[in-house]
């Protein structure tokens, strides 16, 4: 039965992220609440890791909620439900293009999608950023606990990425797994994620 889960949950992500796979994090926050399978803290360790890994971040991030569910066939199983909308769609829409390529109204629908796809990508950075800088348990009915609120260590790296991949001309052309890299050591040197 968690096969046939893991499968139709992804499958719906697949059809219905417009946008690429960071698209797709607020339709796993969603599936995260839903099903009870990850936290949303565990969401954004599994966004890093699909970050850090080759592939679209879609997919990695189905297979790796599906291994860490079912194993391998999991794996599969999340991957492919996760995919098999967008092929589909394509076959329909090659078949169909020709047809309607000069239409005003296949025109129309592509660039009411491209605002779509800005939302739910800025909402999922805004999720982001949320959950790895700000801690809301320090806000309650006594006050605010500055000190507590923000993750200081988590602003500093941001920051100092900001400063390293924007204005210091040597680092501006690093490749960005040397960054990923870097900010892998800094978080366990400095222990990040609270352990």
């Amino acid at each position: 039965m968690i096969y046939l889960q893991l499968f139709w949950e992804f499958f719906k992500v697949g059809l219905f992220a417009v946008g690429g796979g960071m698209a797709t994090l607020p339709f796993l926050a969603h599936m995260g609440e839903a099903t009870g399978w990850f936290t949303q803290s565990q969401l954004m360790n599994m966004l890093a890791i699909s970050e850090s890994t080759p592939g679209p971040v879609g997919i990695n991030m189905a297979t790796y909620v599906g291994f860490t569910l079912a194993g391998v066939p999991g794996a599969i199983v999340a991957t492919v439900g996760e995919v098999a909308p967008s092929i589909i769609v394509i076959l329909i829409i090659a078949v169909l293009l020709q047809q309607f390529r000069q239409s005003k109204y296949v025109q129309f629908a592509f660039y009411g999608l491209r605002p779509a796809s800005t939302g739910l990508i800025g909402a999922a950075c805004l999720g982001v950023i949320l959950e790895t800088l700000v801690n809301f348990t320090a806000l309650s009915a006594k006050g605010v606990d500055w000190a507590g609120l923000f993750n200081w260590r988590g602003l500093a790296l941001a920051g100092a990425l900001l400063v390293f991949t924007t204005w210091v001309k040597p680092t501006k052309k690093w490749h960005p797994i040397v960054f990923i890299a870097i900010s892998a050591v800094v978080g366990v040197v400095f222990h990040f994620g609270g352990v």
